[in-house]
């Protein structure tokens, strides 16, 4: 096969739609610094998420950084190896110390189980990761919390839409944070949220996002330029009308690589939960030790066949260049085994059913 299968591929709307959306800015000349635009997609984000309150920011990583911040945290951070690298820089960019929890085999979120033996005085929260769109433990989460007096925010990066026992999975935690990345199932070219319950915590995230200041001649803290654009914002609004749809379409290619592989002995799918209505983002597997390839193995030859898949998340966060002296990534066993054997398959919403076929096919023949 000649045309390249990347592992992911941005949606947009038409080029006539995002232009008919955008004329209006070249009358109001008002690009950025809270707009009408960002003002509409918060509004229709909360209808959409079913959530109480959203903050938008110009990207997650933005987003994640000034969730922490908002709490003036302190001390210790709790948090998972398994995850892309803006989480733990999130925590070390706020002056914290992450502390890493192994994760669970079945979902490779943050097993729930290991964090109070984590806990010491200096902790001040917990960052958890629903990873490839999986909820954490929130009920064991919660009760450790409570229990400890931690703050609790979720990075829910790749859990847009995602429900947990008919819930959004965004009104868990004192905060979550969600990314509007081009790669994401919804996107707002980049962007980034917060999702948070009290709705008088706006003026602190305005704070945040607009160098601290609170008035036109006055300036409170130490602020940052969080704010998300029109431009953004106007992608954001085409791309929630779609949204349905493509999670739909997202869906069907899930569940052909369900059908593919679902027999193939060493090849570990996602398992799908009663309790949970998925988004579809990802299609993560991993290569156990009685399939013939090793992972590695197994990418080159996909490669050879100009399938790109992606190694997410390898290598672990612990074993980064800039942490690797600070941490020894033996102590989370799991995730380390899981970040040796995982890798991500192509998933976008105008992936062909025959490009899975053929993805499938490949995995099938060393089998």
């Amino acid at each position: 096969m000649n045309k390249k299968i990347l592992v992911t591929q941005s949606s947009m709307p038409t080029l006539e739609e995002y232009v008919e959306e955008i004329k209006d800015l070249w009358e109001t000349k008002w690009l950025t610094n809270y707009g009408n635009k960002q003002e509409l997609l918060r509004e229709k984000l909360c209808e959409y998420l079913k959530c109480p309150n959203i903050f938008l920011f110009v990207n997650g990583h933005m987003a994640l950084y000034n969730a922490i911040k908002f709490f003036n945290l302190k001390g210790e951070v709790i948090t998972t190896p398994f995850t892309f690298a803006s989480t733990t820089h999130a925590i070390v960019q706020n002056g914290l110390k992450p502390v890493f929890c192994d994760i669970k085999k079945s979902d490779y979120t943050i097993d729930a189980d290991k964090i109070e033996e984590l806990i010491t005085p200096n902790t001040s929260a917990i960052v958890a990761v629903h990873v490839y769109g999986n909820p954490c433990d929130v009920e064991k989460i919660n009760e450790i919390a409570k229990k400890h007096n931690l703050v609790v925010i979720y990075d829910a990066a790749h859990a847009f839409g995602v429900k947990y026992k008919g819930k959004s999975i965004l009104n868990y935690g004192d905060v979550s944070m969600l990314s509007f990345h081009a790669t994401k199932v919804y996107n707002t070219i980049e962007g980034g949220a917060c999702v948070y319950q009290e709705k008088n915590w706006e003026q602190r995230f305005i704070e945040l996002s607009n160098f601290g200041i609170t008035d036109y001649e006055k300036v409170e803290s130490v602020g940052m330029n969080g704010k998300m654009n029109e431009f953004q914002a106007a992608m954001g609004l085409c791309n929630l009308k779609h949204i349905e749809e493509e999670i739909e379409k997202r869906k069907k290619v899930f569940m052909r690589y369900i059908e593919n592989l679902k027999d193939i002995d060493g090849i570990k799918i996602p398992k799908i939960r009663e309790d949970v209505e998925l988004n579809y983002s990802y299609f993560p597997i991993v290569v156990e030790e009685n399939y013939p390839l090793t992972r590695d193995e197994l990418v080159k030859k996909l490669n050879e066949e100009n399938i790109y898949p992606r190694k997410y998340f390898y290598p672990l966060v612990s074993d980064f260049d800039c942490y690797k002296n600070d941490y020894d990534s033996n102590e989370t066993p799991i995730a380390k085994d899981i970040a040796s054997r995982v890798m991500t398959l192509p998933l976008y919403a105008n992936l062909e059913l025959e490009d899975v076929d053929h993805i499938c096919r490949v995995i099938k023949k060393y089998k």
